[in-house]
């Protein structure tokens, strides 16, 4: 029952060996823009909001303001196509600052950007409800909060499908989105494009006027305030680069065309609406959002107004359920390049069998569940806590690509450089501004989670670094052990006993588990059998290539581990599988290798710790002992041989 409703819910699961799963995960342009695109796009919703509003009086600075979010989305945007170029596989703000900075500024940027996901999600589902809940009588408002965690279980049970899926399944939404504020900010600047030029006259009074009341730098510092609470609109274009590998092949090509279609909408949606909350003097209404009361003031008088607001709203508030992917698709990509760097637990690197890294998923999911019920969905609390991560990144970002320039002196490094410069300078401005203001709004909070998971991530890297000295000495030991000359290979008994040894690579650990049964059944094993299954993980998943070159040295270390058995005088042979989860791949492998051994004991190696705790557990994979339940009730005998690692007598 448990198996028809996971494959009612999430779906039957994808083979990763199929050569044509990477052509039918991708995404195009197209579809990546709707996946990664619609983060940037719906903070249209409340970006401009937040920056208008901020303005006070002084409404008729939103030209200017226009101007600028414009211009800024189209220099990082370009920037961010120099990463993409520079960085093909993916990996953005986390491998930028890692590569051309240091491991330490990488981890910086890598958990800001993490936690910002979390809150890219969180904020979404709030501000979609807000949306929807505009137009909804208001005693719907008490179920605004159950309303937005429902969103977001629909969300995690979704993506756990798999990226395309999800993504084709909220096309629709996108695309309503696009045509709806499309003809809402050209209907309104060509219905009212006749004020223009008297506006433009009248921006530049307000501002001498203001100038007049208040000073130059009181006018500046409104300006800039307000333009930094709209920092929320920049978000998300950072996506792109940090999910270049779920991108068809051209990846490079495809990013840059991806980029371009997201910057494009991104400045003409953001201007657009700030430019139209002028030209219509929209001010806030209680209960309802600035984009509401504007698409209600302009379409009240056509014939279907009361029916296009609805449509209107409806999508604007889908959409943003659509921006969650981009913490759900990037996101859990992030995770996994800093597990494969040992920042975070491995088993972050791991698919499911729908190809999905399920345990990113699940982490970024509920972490933006746990942030919403703590803010009651507050989407005026989650903008406070949302922009001071995506600016810091931007900003290690910017200045990884400037010391890149400067070192490399390639060809086009002026352009390069001065792009990157000018971001850095924009991006360093924005988070320097946004921190002063945003620090004891709620802002700390942020800071607090951010370091805190820093923190955490120092103490995983520790662990596993102290752990990898301690093996690497086996390794050292035994890889390099005075082995017999070769003699006659003794011939295939199936009537006698055999050994089954379940290995991951030709290491210390598998040579000493080969040496234990030796050790603990002396001359009753003439048989033996390695086994080993070829997890493909984030880090191996990438294309064809990858997984060809992974199955050619995983067939090396199994014929390095037949040779030494050899050696000794036992016959060997050795068995593979690869598979996306290493505990059904051994499973299925011991069966079909017990159905050709009428006397068989398999043997597996684990990690024992002096100090075996919760932590350990997480870190370190458990598979021996599941392997050995599962086994057990098919009739096989699973020995665990224990190996003993003393972290705490490891040399400082």
């Amino acid at each position: 029952m448990s198996g028809k409703l996971k494959e009612f819910f999430i779906g039957k699961p994808k083979d990763p060996l199929d050569p044509q799963v990477f052509h039918n995960l991708s995404l195009v342009a197209f579809f990546a823009w709707i996946g990664l695109g619609a983060d940037g796009l719906s903070s249209s919703c409340y970006g401009p909001e937040e920056a208008f509003l901020s303005l006070g009086s002084y409404t008729h600075l939103a030209i200017l303001l226009a101007i600028a979010v414009a211009a800024t989305v189209f220099i990082l945007s370009a920037s961010y196509s120099q990463i993409i170029e520079l960085f093909p596989a993916g990996g953005g703000g986390y491998l930028v600052g890692t590569q051309l900075i240091g491991p330490v500024p990488g981890l910086v940027s890598g958990c800001a950007l993490l936690v910002d996901y979390v809150l890219t999600v969180a904020i979404s589902a709030a501000a979609s409800m807000d949306a929807i809940f505009s137009f909804l009588p208001a005693h719907f408002l008490h179920f605004r909060l159950i309303a937005t965690v429902l969103v977001l279980v629909a969300l995690i049970t979704l993506n756990l499908r798999g990226i395309k899926e999800s993504v084709v399944f909220l096309t629709p939404i996108f695309v309503t989105f696009v045509i709806t504020h499309a003809f809402i900010i050209i209907y309104g600047l060509a219905s009212r494009g006749s004020q223009l030029p008297t506006l433009l006259v009248d921006t530049t009074q307000e501002i001498h006027r203001g100038i007049g009341e208040i000073g130059f730098m009181a006018m500046a510092v409104i300006f800039m305030r307000a333009f930094c609470l709209g920092g929320g609109t920049f978000t998300g274009i950072e996506a792109v680069s940090n999910g270049l590998q779920i991108l068809r092949e051209p990846r490079v090509a495809t990013g840059k065309r991806t980029m371009f279609y997201m910057s494009v909408s991104l400045a003409f949606t953001a201007g657009g609406i700030l430019i139209n909350y002028l030209l219509n003097s929209i001010n806030h209404v209680a209960g309802q959002t600035l984009n509401a009361t504007l698409v209600h003031r302009m379409a009240d008088q056509w014939p279907l107004g009361r029916a296009f607001f609805y449509v209107t709203m409806v999508s604007e508030g889908a959409l943003l359920m659509v921006a969650a992917q981009a913490g759900f698709l990037a996101g859990p990509r992030t995770m996994a390049s800093m597990a494969a760097d040992n920042w975070l637990p491995r088993r972050f690197k791991n698919l499911s069998d729908r190809l999905v890294i399920k345990d990113g998923v699940f982490v970024i999911g509920v972490a933006a569940l746990l942030i919403v019920l703590y803010t009651r969905a507050s989407v005026r609390i989650l903008v406070v806590m949302y922009s001071i991560n995506v600016f810091l990144t931007f900003t290690l970002a910017q200045y990884g690509m400037v010391k890149h320039w400067l070192k490399s002196r390639a060809d086009g490094w002026v352009w390069g450089f001065i792009v990157n410069a000018t971001g850095m300078v924009l991006t360093t401005g924005i988070l320097v501004v946004t921190t002063f203001i945003k620090l004891t709004e709620g802002g700390w909070v942020t800071i607090v989670i951010t370091g805190s998971f820093i923190a955490f991530c120092f103490w995983v890297h520790k662990h596993y670094m102290l752990t990898g000295r301690a093996l690497k000495h086996l390794d050292e030991i035994l890889t390099t052990l005075p082995l017999p000359e070769k003699s006659k290979v003794p011939d295939k008994s199936i009537h006698q006993p055999a050994a089954v040894l379940l290995v991951n690579g030709y290491n210390g650990i598998g040579i000493h588990s080969f040496l234990a049964i030796h050790k603990s059944f002396p001359g009753h094993y003439k048989n033996f059998v390695f086994v080993s299954v070829g997890v493909l993980d984030s880090d191996r998943f990438k294309s064809v290539e990858e997984i060809e070159s992974f199955k050619k040295s995983l067939t090396a270390d199994l014929d390095k581990y037949i040779e030494l058995a050899n050696r000794l005088g036992f016959y060997a042979e050795a068995h593979m599988l690869m598979e996306t989860d290493v505990t059904e791949g051994l499973e299925t492998i011991c069966e079909d290798v017990a159905r050709g051994w009428p006397k068989v004991t398999f043997f597996t190696g684990q990690l024992v710790f002096e100090r075996e705790t919760m932590w350990n557990r997480l870190l370190h994979n458990q598979t021996a002992f599941s392997l050995q339940r599962k086994l057990l009730f098919r009739g096989l005998e699973v020995v665990i041989l224990p190996l003993r690692v003393r972290l705490s007598q490891l040399p400082a």
